[in-house]
């Protein structure tokens, strides 16, 4: 039974793990914050210091006091850790304060004074489109992309099919994960930097600190504290955080500590993007796409950041699971004068999916067709290719997928139950189910695994314990435990013989971040690989027999060690044989594998007060090797529930540029009280990539929840539903109307 616990779980549970507000430190530490703009978009032409404040009590750090870039490093060198003159946004950092005692420090605060001229916001992706304001370059576009396949205009004007075009609305959300953002920050003139913060990419925060401080490598150190979560909130922006405290650290000499409250934390850091998707589509009878035009724009906020990544991913995912030879897809990221937006669980694709699932559903109703029947039509096999020319080598079989689902929520039964019940006038309570078929991509996409060239290192220790050291950060996922079951199956270790080396990058090699479902699948291949080297070296150099005990393990790591100084292995990504992407064309094998899905709501919505609930879900998908079933399965029943929040209840309302509901009083998540029951379904068909074939899930369950969710208020209402969050005024004015 021990082996089968959860490695940190225990600790958690007894109060034991502490975030990095909670830790104490061996010397003082003083307390930093941002001071920040009040508007959206403006001049800064002034700062001005109130002379009834003592300022030398103050460490105040202007952009004149950056040694470094004052850029953080990322795909663009477009966002500033403190702005220098032009204010793009609420809430950027202008400069930054600290002081030993957190009232004083606020009292500071309240005593400067920003002047501003302020300039028109843009604020929509209409007014970004319209480039009367030019706020990021010429265009206000961060970067676009075109995937064609056939020639679509000639299927339209021929006459021969029916046309179809709506458009598709999604919001921002808000990550909202268990711990706020949160670093302290040192700074040594021998040793220079080291950051302890909540954070899921160790290595990028390693590489903007060097930049911004313009220090050598070595003499940055980052390490991980335990993190309450990051769902993507935490993959850019613990760079701006760590950022700041460094330099409060550089220029006052002490250890700064930056924590931000909820409200601070939902007000400036990144959401998920809104999008805007208009679909052209022409069909035949039968509901078969003879043509299909996608136009998949995103709201990236005032800075470039993630959005090309999140685009990419987005307009991959588009068209979903289904073929057609004649296809265009015109995907754009826009700045706007909101914070900038970023990674979220999904990466684009739950956005862009929404549109897809409800456009289907759209032209089934138009049709009179069932969604079941268009679907059935349009679906991509085996040996097809997508729009993106990735011709597919493993089983895709999405008729096999529907049936599992709709025999185990005895789908057809329900649709007539449900069309019965909602006939009686007599019941204001309508019932509803829907469902969504989708797909999702496992790790980086195109060459992107390439460019990271993840490494991961196994070293066996005089204790005669083997240690697994990568940069991959457990953030709730799992990924400690994760990694203890690939080693100790690879070398038939007790658990307990397997160390996981805390995340700090003057120990452990750069495995990547740990972002796009990519963890078990593309690092947990290189820890598989690195056990079954050393099992190799101690079998090669006769201190383990070929048919060993797992009880000899140990005793052979101590005989091997004893003879020679090191048993150490290192492992590298190599690209797959057979996989192949052309980033010119933005063509080929997006991914090695995916996984597909097939999920299913059922829902009552009261035509009253015109409330939604979820009364069951179904989530199916085919995922290779399950590793760890109970883990597996709450990734999947998590993402539902976040899914179901995106769908109808999380609404992040801006005004002029500003959160106003960044408080979880008014920012509405679904609670125990609102998550349906939920079965998970795993089906475990291609196993070729990961360990033991096993595929990324962490994104996968954001995709499907809303899609269905929706599709199934629409079975229930009769009135078509184009947007999320879908808020009851939202489906009175869609009934109404």
């Amino acid at each position: 039974m021990q082996e089968k616990l959860r490695r940190e779980g225990l600790a958690k549970i007894r109060g034991e793990t502490k975030y990095i507000d909670d830790q104490s430190w061996p010397h003082q530490v003083i307390f930093g914050m941002a001071i920040r703009s009040p508007v959206a978009r403006g001049t800064l032409t002034a700062i001005e210091f109130d002379q009834q404040i003592d300022w030398s009590d103050f460490c105040i750090v202007t952009p004149q006091d950056i040694p470094g870039k004052n850029r953080i490093k990322m795909i663009e060198d477009d966002w500033p850790y403190l702005a220098e003159d032009q204010i793009n946004h609420y809430g950027e950092p202008i400069l930054l304060l600290a002081h030993p005692d957190r009232q004083q420090l606020q009292r500071g605060a309240a005593h400067i004074t920003l002047q501003i001229d302020p300039l028109p916001p843009v604020l929509t992706i209409e007014e970004s489109l319209s480039e009367q304001e030019i706020i990021w370059q010429k265009g206000n576009t961060f970067k676009s992309y075109q995937i064609k396949r056939g020639t679509t205009e000639s299927i339209f004007s021929s006459g021969d099919y029916q046309i179809f075009e709506q458009e598709y609305r999604t919001g921002a959300q808000e990550q909202l994960y268990l711990e706020p953002n949160g670093v302290v920050a040192t700074f040594d003139p021998e040793l220079g930097v080291t950051i302890y913060g909540s954070l899921q990419c160790p290595y990028y925060v390693d590489g903007a600190m060097a930049t911004l401080l313009n220090l050598e490598k070595d003499k940055v150190r980052i390490v991980q504290s335990p993190t309450g979560g990051g769902f993507g909130g935490k993959e850019d922006y613990p760079s701006i955080l760590a950022g700041h405290a460094a330099l409060l650290a550089l220029h006052s000499k002490q250890a700064v500590k930056m924590i931000y409250d909820r409200k601070e934390d939902m007000a400036v850091t990144t959401k998920r993007h809104p999008s805007r998707t208009k679909i052209k589509s022409a069909h035949d009878k039968d509901g078969k796409i003879a043509a299909i035009q996608i136009e998949f724009i995103l709201d990236g906020g005032a800075y470039a950041t993630l959005s090309e990544v999140v685009l990419s991913r987005g307009a991959l995912h588009c068209f979903g699971p289904y073929f057609c030879q004649h296809v265009q897809i015109d995907a754009k990221a826009v700045a706007t004068n909101h914070p900038p937006n970023g990674a979220f669980r999904g990466f684009g694709a739950p956005q862009s999916i929404f549109a897809m699932e409800r456009h289907l559903d759209l032209v089934a109703a138009k049709l009179k067709l069932t969604p079941e029947e268009v679907r059935r039509v349009n679906f991509i096999t085996k040996g097809q290719s997508s729009c993106f020319g990735q011709t597919f080598r493993e089983r895709v079989d999405y008729h096999a997928l529907m049936d599992i689902v709709f025999e185990q929520s005895d789908f057809h039964n329900k649709q007539q139950a449900f069309q019965k019940y909602n006939a009686d006038p007599s019941n204001p309570v309508k019932k509803g189910i829907g469902f969504a078929t989708f797909l999702h991509g496992s790790g980086f996409t195109g060459s992107g695994e390439d460019y990271l060239a993840s490494r991961c290192t196994i070293t066996a220790r005089q204790d005669g314990k083997v240690e697994v050291l990568a940069s991959s950060t457990e953030i709730g996922q799992g990924k400690d435990t994760i990694f203890t079951q690939i080693v100790a199956q690879e070398l038939k270790l007790p658990h307990h013989q397997v160390v996981i080396a805390p995340v700090d990058t003057s120990i452990v090699p750069d495995s990547g971040p740990t972002v796009a479902s990519r963890t078990t699948m593309i690092v947990g291949n290189l820890v598989k690989q690195a056990a079954a080297k050393l099992r190799d070296q101690l079998i090669e150099t006769k201190f383990l027999a070929s048919n060993y005990q797992p009880t000899q393990v140990a005793g052979a790591i101590k005989n091997y060690l004893a003879q020679h100084d090191t048993l150490t292995i290192n492992t590298q990504y190599q690209r797959p044989e057979g996989v192949a992407w052309d980033d010119q064309s933005y063509s080929g094998d997006a991914y090695a594998t995916y996984a597909w899905a097939v999920y299913l709501a059922e829902v009552e919505v009261d035509t009253l007060t015109y409330q939604t609930r979820v009364t069951n879900f179904y989530a199916l998908q085919e995922v290779g090797k399950v590793v760890n079933q109970i883990l597996a399965q709450g990734q999947i029943e998590g993402g539902v529930v976040q899914g179901i929040g995106h769908a109808l209840y999380e609404h992040v309302l801006h005004q002029d540029g500003r959160m106003i509901n960044n408080h979880l009083t008014d920012y509405i998540i679904p609670t125990s009280i609102d998550t349906p029951p939920i079965k998970v379904i795993f089906e475990e068909w291609n196993r070729q990539y990961g360990p033991d074939g096993a595929k990324g899930i962490g994104e996968l369950p954001m995709d499907g929840p809303a899609p269905a969710v929706i599709n199934a208020v629409v079975n229930a209402v009769g009135s078509q539903v184009y947007a999320i969050p879908m808020l009851p005024e939202n489906l009175m004015e869609a009934m109404q109307s």
